[in-house]
């Protein structure tokens, strides 16, 4: 599994961000270390600190490094250098919060070291696009809603429901049903059918949140695999219990 390291020149928010990446995805699975500020408290990085954080999360499949700015960055460099063993490292440029969020799920996940990498640094497109820029892959409206899982062919199961929850599907909805569908052999697309933003990947959290669903809009959900129906019935649980 991929390990993290949170690089700040406050270790007061590096602690911060990760409780909050934690918070809103819990029990992941996923090693990471923080090195942050210096001693007595002093805001600054330290580069002995970042390769030793670097070691310690890193399980055999290789570690990404989220930084804040400035002299984070260059540690961090200098940091590869000081490593005592191989390691697989990417220094990401993800933001420091959203990335992290990002980053962990996808870890979580299994994901690759790339794969976990290109999440954390997708990680503001949710933002943009509450922020009034298209979100991508945006198709045509289907505000339809179906009274139920329905099969759309002899491989493909969909279902289209409103969303009730009072802030619709928001960073911890939508972590938790990212985490919710790793457990099932099932291919599973996600579509904002009022606005037709999507259809994005069930397993991206950087991908889902760009839907931008809002409290009574529709979510469309398709899946293709042996766990199908069990994956679009998880869903609408998920969605009805927020």
């Amino acid at each position: 599994m991929i390990g993290l390291v949170v690089v700040s020149h406050s270790r007061a928010l590096a602690e911060a961000a990760v409780a909050l990446a934690a918070g809103l995805l819990p029990d992941q699975g996923v090693a990471i270390r923080i090195a942050a500020g210096l001693h007595d408290n002093e805001l600054g990085t330290d580069a002995v600190a970042v390769a030793d954080a670097i070691a310690a999360a890193d399980s055999g499949d290789g570690v990404l490094v989220l930084m804040d700015l400035g002299s984070a960055v260059l540690s961090a460099e200098t940091a590869l250098d000081l490593l005592e063993s191989a390691v697989e490292v990417t220094l990401s440029a993800a933001p420091l919060v959203e990335g992290l969020l990002s980053a962990l799920a996808a870890a979580g996940g299994g994901a690759d070291l790339r794969t976990v990498a290109r999440e954390a640094e997708n990680a503001l497109a949710a933002k943009r696009g509450q922020l009034g820029e298209s979100p991508e892959g945006a198709v045509e409206n289907d505000p339809q809603v179906s009274t139920g899982v329905r099969p759309v062919d002899d491989s493909v199961i969909a279902d289209t429901f409103p969303v009730s929850g009072e802030h619709g599907l928001h960073a911890r909805p939508a972590a938790e049903l990212v985490a919710a569908l790793r457990e099932f052999d099932a291919d599973v697309r996600l579509r904002n059918a009022t606005t037709g933003a999507g259809p994005v990947p069930g397993d991206s959290l950087t991908r889902v949140l760009t839907l931008g669903v809002l409290p009574g809009q529709l979510l469309e959900v398709t899946a293709t695999g042996t766990d199908a129906a069990a994956a679009v019935a998880r869903v609408r649980a998920l969605i009805d219990g927020h």
